[in-house]
C-alpha cells in the first residue's frame, strides 16, 4: 500500500470524525470528548496490536522521539476541537489543511528530493481543500471572534505536522504500533493532568461517540505507518484532504449544499494528491 493511500484513508477517517466533532463539540465539554476519543482510540490499537501480534520493545530514541510526538497530538488535538468549537468550518479548515507545507519542509530538511511539480502538486491541494471550504455555506452560524479561533487552527496545523513528521521518524526506527501506542498514552496522561489541575469535568455525558476514536485511531496509525515508505512524507499530505472531505461528507450524508466552483475545488485537489502518487 502506497503512502498516498493510507494518507487518504487517514483523510476519510478525520473527515468523519470532523463531522462528529462539528456536533458533539456544540453541547459537550471539550476535554472530555477528546479524552474519551483518545482512550477509545487507545483501546481500539491495544486490541489491534494483540490481534496482529505487534506488541514489541521500542528502542530508547525511538520513545522520547514518540513522548514529543504524543505532546504534539494533544496540542494539534486542542487546537482541533477548539478551532471547529468556535467554527466557522471555511475559516478552520484551510488553515488546518495548510501543514503539508510544514511536511514537506521537513522531509526536505532530512534529505528528500522534493521537485517543483511535487511542489506545485502540494499547494494544488491546499488550494483545493481552501476552495471547498472557504465557500462552504455557513450563513445561518454565529461564530465568536476570529482571532482566537485562528490562533487554534494554526495551533492544530503546526501540532499535525510536528506529530506526523516525528511519529514517522520514531516508526523509522521502532514500527508505527509501538510507537503510535506511546504517542496516544502520553497524550492521554497530559490531558488528564491538565484536566486535574484545571479541575474540569472527566465525563463527556452521552453525546460522546466511541466510534469518534476509533476513527482516529485508524487515521493516525494510517500515517504513521507510512514511515518507510517511499514518499513518506506524501500520507500527511493526502491526509490534509480530510477538510475537504468532510464537506463533501457533509453533503453526501447530512445534505448540505455543493457548488460548482466547490467540485472544482474537489477536482483540482485530487488532481494534485493524484500527480503525487504517480
Amino acid at each position: 500500500m502506497s503512502a498516498i493511500t493510507l494518507g487518504l484513508i487517514a483523510a476519510f477517517a478525520w473527515a468523519f470524525h470532523d463531522i462528529c466533532v462539528r456536533r458533539v463539540s456544540q453541547k459537550t465539554p471539550l476535554m472530555a470528548a477528546l479524552l474519551t476519543v483518545l482512550i477509545v482510540a487507545l483501546t481500539f490499537q491495544l486490541g489491534v496490536m494483540g490481534v496482529t501480534d505487534t506488541f514489541a520493545p521500542i528502542a530508547p530514541k525511538a520513545v522520547w522521539i514518540a513522548v514529543l510526538s504524543g505532546a504534539l497530538f494533544l496540542m494539534a488535538s486542542l487546537g482541533l476541537y477548539g478551532a471547529f468549537q468556535r467554527g466557522p468550518v471555511r475559516l478552520v479548515a484551510p488553515i488546518i489543511a495548510s501543514y503539508p507545507v510544514l511536511s514537506v519542509i521537513w522531509a526536505v530538511l532530512r534529505g528528500a528530493q522534493i521537485s517543483w511539480f511535487q511542489w506545485a502538486a502540494v499547494l494544488l491541494i491546499i488550494v483545493g481543500v481552501s476552495l471547498v471550504a472557504a465557500l462552504a455555506d455557513h450563513g445561518r452560524e454565529k461564530a465568536p471572534s476570529k482571532g482566537p479561533t485562528i490562533l487554534l487552527s494554526i495551533m492544530a496545523a503546526v501540532g499535525f505536522a510536528g506529530t506526523f513528521a516525528l511519529g514517522q521518524y520514531a516508526a523509522e526506527i521502532s514500527g508505527f504500533m509501538p510507537v503510535t501506542m506511546v504517542t496516544r498514552i502520553v497524550a492521554i496522561i497530559l490531558l488528564v493532568a491538565g484536566m486535574a489541575v484545571l479541575r474540569l469535568p472527566f465525563w463527556p455525558g452521552r453525546r460522546a461517540v466511541v466510534v469518534l476514536g476509533i476513527a482516529d485511531g485508524i487515521a493516525l496509525m494510517s500515517v504513521l505507518s507510512a514511515s518507510g515508505l517511499p514518499d513518506a512524507q506524501y500520507a500527511a499530505v493526502a491526509a490534509s484532504s480530510f477538510g475537504l472531505l468532510t464537506i463533501v461528507l457533509a453533503w453526501a450524508i447530512l445534505g448540505e449544499r455543493m457548488t460548482r466552483v466547490q467540485w472544482l475545488g474537489c477536482a483540482l485537489a485530487f488532481a494534485g494528491i493524484g500527480y503525487l502518487a504517480l
